[in-house]
């Protein structure tokens, strides 16, 4: 089995956009669309991959721009956790909060992820849910175990944590997902957080100020 993981930084946020490829089904998931849909669908198709799912760890303006658009292009289809709808269908008025313009609207979601741990399969693709609230509500890390990498969203970074001082948000929330949920996989899993660059479980345990 072989998978490839391709990475576009996107949006006013750099926000990482990833693209899970598994070369021998051709097929591929993308978490957080970030923007640029058209660029999304394109790198993939020229890495020979069909997009089949378009996930979203959570319902922020620059985890989803392309949602719409990329689900028009690919019709795979869009999840994401249930208690990110308010802040889906209040992405507009994120443009307005953030940036100062209205932003378009996300794609509806065609099925919820659930706070509860559940298995995402396509081809030889294999996705775990781990509920991580604190930055949102209905936050979703996702954990691909046999090749120890974990795709953080907006959790934990490299040396810092996710933001705390939004309305939607709770520091305490936050930590506790961090130390219960993440942690727990082990210091050798790596990192591919929302934005900046890769790090591992073991190195924010040891290093980040944050969580001390």
């Amino acid at each position: 089995m072989s998978i490839e993981v391709q990475v576009l930084a996107l949006g006013v946020a750099y926000t990482n956009c990833y693209i899970i490829g598994d070369t021998e089904s051709k097929q591929a998931i993308v978490i957080d669309p970030v923007d640029k849909a058209q660029l999304i669908y394109q790198t993939a198709v020229q890495a020979g991959w069909t997009i089949k799912l378009i996930l979203a760890t959570h319902g922020h303006f620059d985890h989803v721009l392309a949602s719409k658009e990329l689900k028009r292009l690919t019709d795979a289809p869009f999840c994401i956790n249930e208690r990110e709808l308010p802040l889906l269908e209040n992405i507009p008025e994120q443009g307005v909060r953030y940036i100062g313009t209205r932003f378009p609207e996300p794609a509806k979601p065609d099925r919820f992820l659930t706070d509860e741990p559940e298995i995402i399969e396509v081809g030889a693709i294999k996705l775990e849910t781990i509920f991580t609230p604190g930055h949102t509500p209905g936050h979703i890390s996702f954990y691909f175990r046999e090749f120890d990498l974990l795709f953080s969203g907006d959790v934990l970074f490299d040396g810092t944590i996710g933001r705390t001082d939004l309305p939607e948000s709770d520091r305490d929330t936050l930590i506790k997902s961090i130390f219960e949920k993440l942690f727990p996989l082990g210091d050798d899993v790596r990192v591919l957080a929302g934005h900046g660059r890769e790090t591992t479980l073991g190195i924010e345990r040891e290093t980040n100020i944050f969580l001390r």
